[in-house]
């Protein structure tokens, strides 16, 4: 008896739990139906010695749903972002300035080394690679693997970084989080609305926990440098200001510029050099690709612009973090679309100019219309229809996309669903005739970028009256 009492316990517990998951299940399903998109700003912002950081709101429903998160950071010149690791993969895209940055894969040998000092008292210093980056640079950083920045240009470095929170790789809530390694990042007490930001982006220095006794002992130093390691009585935030010039080697821009188009031709060099396996699947990857360089276009239009798509075949991380990015640029006036992203998200944003975007969802719901500008973001779920018109200035963006080998199909142009139609489907379904329907399929013979129409005269009169 006792038995069948537990027996029907059991099965109560494992009906009611299923019930509440499915309801669960069915309420996220109905938060992320993506009724109603918006044009996203930054909500909130910290200062530092260095720079700036300014987040967009992690809850936001978009966001959540997408499973990403994103946040700006402006550098200063002599500027350097302390290092420190996420828990999430970071897609960072270099919008203005220069620089170069470091990327500490465990288990990887330290490269680069200092040259001998002529009275040798002080040792060489070696550490890993060094990395120069540009404007229209692509960083992909994966998660837990610590890494730095510094601004050596003679402006402003901006850089947007996008978090996937619900990569495989992180095992902890889709919280995005940062673990900084050393300093006080998080300098100054904020206000509420920013210090929750602050511990939910930012974090603090992992250090500062620990015992400074017990520091100094691990690191065989004194109790003074441990109390450093805590980061007291060192600069505060999170982006430092360098007094002098910082002085890592590296190598010269011009030669790394060329060891970066040899793509994995040096890769394969490197793991002649390396004997170990895991410094030949990981030490020698490529972090890093420019999207500005038009060598890349995929689509190219001179009186419409050009489309370049970063996927895993030309940058073989993305494999591994499942993620891929586009650049694009309209010139004045200029359509793009319409047409859908069959496997991804996209997180558009926008870099130069501003357009008008229409995104329609599976009912024939417009869920987005208005124009954008640059520093806005805008998600484009998966298989929403959408079209873009750039303004009179033009139109550049970057966008983010939660699928290694993410795949447009284009509506209307050449290699269009309509292209791939039968005239007679389309003609039925319009109640048009089959020359009509014909008309209609090869009018446009440009591929998903499409130039400014041109309106005749007797148009042009027309308008005017009106």
């Amino acid at each position: 008896m006792a038995f069948k009492l537990s027996l029907i316990f059991f099965t109560s517990f494992l009906l009611l739990h299923s019930c509440i998951a499915r309801r669960n299940d069915l309420q996220e399903q109905q938060e992320c139906n993506f009724d109603r998109l918006s044009a996203l700003q930054p909500t909130s912002s910290v200062e530092a010695e260095g720079g700036r950081t300014e987040f967009w709101n992690p809850n936001n429903k978009e966001f959540r749903c997408a499973g990403v998160a994103f946040l700006k950071h402006t550098i200063r010149r002599r500027g350097l972002f302390v290092p420190s690791y996420t828990n999430s993969v970071l897609m960072v895209f270099v919008e203005e300035g220069r620089g170069f940055y470091g990327a500490v894969v465990p288990g990887c040998p330290e490269t680069f080394q200092s040259p001998q000092e002529q009275n040798g008292d002080r040792p060489r210093d070696r550490h890993q690679r060094v990395h120069n980056f540009k404007k229209g640079d692509l960083l992909v950083i994966p998660a837990g693997v610590a890494h730095w920045m510094y601004n050596n240009g003679d402006q402003d470095l901006r850089v947007v970084v996008m978090f996937d929170t619900t990569n495989r790789a992180n095992q902890l809530d889709n919280i995005p989080q940062r673990f900084f390694i050393l300093g006080n990042p998080q300098g100054k007490q904020q206000g509420q609305q920013e210090q929750q930001l602050i511990q939910q982006f930012q974090g603090n220095s992992i250090l500062k926990g620990f015992d400074a006794e017990t520091l100094a002992q691990a690191f065989k130093m004194n109790r003074d440098m441990g109390s450093k390691l805590k980061g007291e009585n060192v600069k505060e935030g999170h982006i430092i200001t360098v007094e002098k010039e910082l002085q890592v080697e590296r190598p010269e821009r011009q030669q790394q510029e060329e060891q970066s188009q040899q793509g994995e031709g040096q890769g394969q060099e490197q793991r002649k050099e390396h004997g170990n396996g895991l410094e030949e699947t990981s030490c020698s990857v490529r972090m890093r690709v420019n999207l500005d360089n038009l060598d890349r276009a995929d689509i190219f239009n001179p009186q419409a612009g050009h489309l370049i798509s970063l996927n895993s075949h030309h940058l073989p991380i993305l494999r591994d973090v499942q993620l891929s990015a586009e650049r694009g640029h309209l010139r004045k006036n200029a359509i793009m679309g319409p047409f859908w992203v069959l496997n991804a998200h996209s997180m558009m944003y926008p870099t130069d100019g501003e357009a008008r975007i229409q995104v329609v969802n599976n009912q024939g719901k417009q869920v987005f219309d208005e124009r954008v500008e640059k520093g806005q973001l805008i998600l484009v779920p998966q298989n929403f229809a959408v079209l873009i018109q750039a303004g009179n200035q033009g139109f550049r963006w970057v966008a983010f996309k939660t699928n290694d080998n993410a795949m447009i199909t284009p509506i209307a142009g050449r290699a269009s669903v309509f292209r791939g139609l039968p005239a007679s489907i389309l003609a039925n379904i319009l109640q048009i005739s089959e020359e009509e329907a014909s008309n209609l399929k090869y009018s446009n013979a440009e591929t998903i970028m499409f130039s400014p129409q041109q309106r005749s005269p007797a148009d042009k009169f027309v308008r005017m009256l009106i």
